[in-house]
């Protein structure tokens, strides 16, 4: 039945498309624009899209719209299938992978390999949203922003910074984009692994601040309270026994400031930890 839904949504997006390419054929403008995006698009992931309005209906922001009035649909839908489709070959490759892993470490690692950051830096590797039509006056800023922050964090920062979503939708709808157009998982699924390179591996696999921090207060015995001063002052604040252990501030993003300030008191009582057990830290060095 899934099946059947997938491949009823396919076809449906390609009568679309195929009616809108139609209409734009007519501009010269367009179809030039239509061409050199193919041409690009295929030296960035080896395939050829046969019907390049479906290429430039994945990289149409919904902002675009308003100002051309030729362009009917933006990337959303193809966004809707690829993210199914990314999360179904992220499942199987670990699957494969990883025959002895249990359901959860499978679900952790499929999660970060296919959340915002993980895509907004694929898009930013192979430079995608320098041909994404927008109209978001910000994102500029947000882009150059996570370029600086990523250098940080060469694999990935588990929730440390601000990832634009919209370079994480334009990977999505272009491995949707691909599947609409070679009708084929196969094809679609050796670009994507591709695409992903270098993915985040059991290794490479990084718990989230928020979460080490509750499991670091737990283990202890100690309690653990937030300050949610985010709306006043864009800072989140925590508390472990009374005694202030960590403050973030970032207004662009709750959920930044709170996985910052998190991270700070993570590193914060660990080092009080140590220094207040000194012979636990010592045994288990020696272990």
């Amino acid at each position: 039945m899934e099946d059947l839904r997938l491949e009823n949504h396919r076809n449906n997006l390609v009568d679309k498309a195929s009616e809108n390419h139609g209409e734009e054929d007519e501009t010269g403008d367009k179809q030039s624009w239509d061409d050199n995006l193919v041409d690009k698009i295929k030296d960035i992931i080896g395939y050829e899209f046969k019907n390049p309005n479906l290429l430039q209906q994945a990289f149409t922001h919904y902002s675009y719209l308003d100002q051309d009035k030729t362009s009917t649909t933006s990337y959303e839908r193809l966004e809707y299938i690829g993210d199914s489709i990314l999360s179904f070959f992220m499942a199987e490759e670990h699957f494969r992978l990883y025959p002895d892993l249990p359901p959860g470490q499978l679900t952790k690692l499929r999660a970060a390999n296919v959340d915002t950051e993980k895509l907004a830096r694929v898009a930013f590797k192979y430079k995608l949203h320098t041909f994404l039509r927008h109209k978001k006056p910000l994102l500029a800023g947000q882009i150059k922003e996570f370029e600086e922050a990523i250098l940080n964090y060469p694999i990935h920062s588990s929730g440390l910074l601000n990832a634009p979503k919209a370079l994480a939708d334009i990977v999505e709808s272009l491995v949707g984009a691909i599947y609409i157009d070679s009708n084929s998982m196969e094809t679609t699924c050796k670009i994507v692994k591709n695409l992903l390179q270098p993915m985040i591996t059991p290794s490479t696999l990084h718990t989230h601040p928020v979460t080490l921090l509750y499991e670091i207060c737990q283990k202890n015995k100690v309690k653990l309270e937030s300050r949610d001063l985010w709306k006043e002052t864009g800072e989140v604040e925590f508390m472990v026994d009374g005694e202030f252990v960590g403050r973030a501030k970032y207004r662009a993003k709750r959920v930044v400031a709170n996985n910052r300030a998190a991270y700070e008191a993570c590193h914060k009582i660990i080092r009080k930890l140590k220094l207040e057990n000194p012979e636990d830290n010592e045994s288990g060095s020696q272990q």
